[in-house]
């Protein structure tokens, strides 16, 4: 069986990720969130919509959109594309801005 481990991303926005049993490790770009774009991100994470997200959170849908848009563009600028919300999930989980148990 493989172990994968993760750590928090270093202070320059990379981070590494490490599989027991390889001896190479991948590094990736972190893209700059702001606290904002994180707040909306692991809210959606967390509801079944965006307009629960922007209910919930006091914003509206077009901002609730606007945020998530951005994020997208974010990662796509560092190589990391992620046009899903399955694929945002794994981005953040990568990254450590969320935990498989907070979800």
């Amino acid at each position: 069986m493989t172990t994968t481990t993760r750590r928090r991303p270093d202070q320059d926005g990379s981070a590494t990720v490490r599989t027991d049993g390889h001896t190479d490790s991948t590094t990736y770009q972190r893209p700059s969130l702001t606290v904002r774009e994180i707040e909306v991100l692991i809210s959606w994470f967390r509801c079944d919509s965006k307009p629960a997200v922007a209910a919930s959170m006091f914003l509206s849908l077009g901002t609730v959109n606007t945020h998530l848009t951005r994020i997208r563009q974010k990662y796509a600028a560092v190589g990391r594309p992620a046009p899903t919300k399955a694929s945002l999930v794994a981005r953040a989980l990568q990254d450590g801005l969320i935990d498989i148990d907070e979800l």
